[in-house]
């Protein structure tokens, strides 16, 4: 995080409680800023009119916090599906890319950037190509979904760490954003309602089973075959399949749940009967979830399979004996789908 001036959003509420603390706020005073910087997005001058702040604790608000907002550069939707896709500029002038996902009539999902860029380098992401640019503090990215809701004409019920960059490189800060996003004075989304995508970062797919957090946890497999992985998700080489499935096991048992395992669908290449066959070797025992997504590749060099291929293919994992769905991933015709953002707006 950076020095300078406190931001009240960087902070889950235990360690916000603390430091006010030590400008002087008692515990109530304190719940009430915090949760008006976070849930209110209000800037520091406009604490100013908070009830039952004793003036003297207000002062000290005013002279060491801020409350910055991200700007919104563009917002494009996608007529086929209602998907809207934000550009947000950060203070430093760089941007990411966040995007509203409808559910049914009744709410939205938020899917939101970690990183600016990524330096895991996947073959089939846009975000990948760019290379890493920096990490997201945690206001960052509470920000991305306040701004959304602050919008939405129905209530903003989820979030998916799915965006730009690998959520598990940025960990610390990750966190600290669902703890502020789930918590009932900060963004009150339901922390089950809260997923953590991952390329397969393995030492802290083991921190967060040891820390025991209600955020679910998302696992991108895309091949079950250490030579297809790796042409496609260059991690591999660093955090073999065989390390990833014994953390994925191990998460799956002290969660007592399913583990998610997305796997991103590449006509000719990974849906083979022989594909099917290396999942079921590689799963084993473990309980799973399989979602397959087309993969969106705005370079043509990667296609998803038609209709008739992917047909066969989940024919093919019936082997497996677990939930198989296919995850829509909508927002295509403005480059807002998994696997293309890049800031292009």
């Amino acid at each position: 995080m950076s020095t300078g001036p406190l931001i009240l959003k960087n902070l889950p509420e235990p360690r916000a409680l603390e430091v006010l603390g030590s400008f002087g706020a008692s515990e109530k005073e304190a719940r009430r800023i915090w949760a008006a910087s976070v849930k209110n997005r209000a800037h520091v001058h406009e604490l100013k009119g908070l009830e039952q702040i004793r003036r003297v604790v207000m002062d000290q608000v005013q002279a060491r916090c801020e409350a910055p907002r991200l700007e919104v550069v563009t917002r494009r939707t996608d007529p086929a599906d209602g998907f809207t896709k934000y550009l947000f500029a950060l203070p430093d002038g760089q941007r990411v890319e966040t995007v509203r996902i409808p559910i049914f009539d009744t709410h939205y999902v938020v899917c939101v950037s970690s990183q600016v860029g990524c330096a895991l380098a996947c073959d089939f992401c846009a975000t990948g190509r760019m290379g890493f640019k920096r990490n997201l503090e945690p206001w960052e990215i509470v920000e991305q979904v306040l701004a959304v809701r602050e919008e939405a004409d129905r209530p903003v019920r989820g979030v998916v760490f799915m965006g730009m960059g690998e959520p598990l490189l940025n960990y610390r800060n990750v966190i600290a954003a669902a703890q502020i996003l789930s918590h009932p004075a900060g963004g009150a989304i339901d922390a089950k309602a809260i997923t953590i995508s991952t390329a397969g970062w393995v030492p802290m797919i083991r921190r967060f089973t040891e820390e025991g957090h209600n955020f679910r946890l998302a696992v991108s497999l895309t091949s079950a075959i250490p030579e297809k992985r790796v042409e496609v998700m260059p991690v591999e080489r660093r955090w073999p399949l065989d390390e990833l499935m014994a953390a994925v096991r191990d998460y799956a048992a002290s969660r007592k749940t399913r583990a998610m395992l997305a796997y991103v669908v590449i006509k000719g290449f990974n849906t083979g009967r022989e594909d099917a066959a290396a999942l079921k070797e590689l799963i084993g025992d473990v309980p799973v979830k399989i979602d397959l997504i087309d993969v969106n590749d705005a370079t043509g060099t990667y296609l998803p399979p038609d209709a008739d291929e992917l047909e066969a293919f989940r024919d093919h994992l019936q082997i497996l004996g677990c939930p198989v769905v296919r995850r829509y991933s909508g927002g295509k015709s403005i480059e807002g789908a998994c696997g293309m953002l890049a800031n292009v707006g």
